[in-house]
C-alpha cells in the first residue's frame, strides 16, 4: 500500500509545510496578522499535514507553531489569553486525532476518494471537537468541574461553526487535490 506522504520529494514536503504554516498564521483564532477574521483552519491543516507530511516531527512543529501564535497573540492582547488554561493542552490529542486521520487517508490507494475522505475528515473533526471542548471545560478552572457528564452540557453551541468551517476547508482541500490530479493526468497525457 502506498502512502501519500512517501510519494512527495523533500522539496515538495517543504512546500507543503510552508503552505500549512502560512494558512495557520493566516487563519489561527487570534487573527493578529490579518485585518480580516478568517475562520480557523487548524483542524483541516493538521489532517492535511498527516496526509501529506506523515512524520510525527511535523506534527510537533505545527503544534508548537499553533502554540506560539496563541501565546504570542495573548501577549499582544490579554483578551486572547482567555482560553490559555490547563485545558488548552487538550489540543494536543484533538489535533493528534486529525493528524492520525490524515495518516489513515494517506495509506489508501486514493487518499482523496470522496466518500472515505469526507467520512474520515468529518468523523475526526467531531472527535477533535469533543476532545477539545471537554478538556477545556474539565480543566480550564473556569467552570464547575463535576465530571464529564456535567461538562457535556457546555460548549455544544460552538459545534455547528466548528464543524461547518472545517467542512468548508476540507472541501477546498479536496477540490484543490482533484484539480492537481487532473492537471497531472492532462500533463502526462500530452507527453
Amino acid at each position: 500500500m502506498r502512502t501519500t506522504h512517501n510519494t512527495l520529494s523533500l522539496n515538495q514536503k517543504l512546500a507543503v509545510a510552508a503552505l500549512i504554516a502560512f494558512f495557520m498564521l493566516l487563519t489561527r483564532g487570534s487573527h493578529v496578522l490579518t485585518a480580516v477574521s478568517l475562520p480557523d483552519a487548524s483542524v483541516a491543516l493538521f489532517l492535511l499535514g498527516g496526509l501529506l507530511l506523515g512524520r510525527a516531527a511535523w506534527f510537533a512543529v505545527f503544534f508548537i507553531l499553533a502554540s506560539v501564535i496563541d501565546f504570542g497573540a495573548a501577549a499582544l492582547d490579554p483578551l486572547q489569553a482567555f482560553c490559555l488554561t490547563d485545558g488548552y493542552w487538550g489540543m494536543i490529542p484533538a489535533y493528534g486525532v486529525m493528524w492520525l486521520a490524515g495518516r489513515w487517508l494517506a495509506n489508501r490507494a486514493d487518499a482523496f476518494a470522496f466518500l472515505p475522505y469526507a467520512c474520515v475528515s468529518m468523523l475526526s473533526t467531531v472527535i477533535a471537537f469533543v476532545i477539545s471542548t471537554q478538556t477545556y471545560y474539565l480543566y480550564s478552572g473556569r467552570f464547575p468541574n463535576n465530571g464529564v457528564l456535567e461538562t457535556l452540557q457546555y460548549g455544544w453551541n460552538y459545534m455547528p461553526g466548528y464543524i461547518g468551517f472545517a467542512a468548508m476547508y476540507f472541501v477546498i482541500i479536496w477540490l484543490g487535490a482533484k484539480a492537481i490530479q487532473q492537471f497531472k493526468m492532462a500533463r502526462t497525457a500530452s507527453v
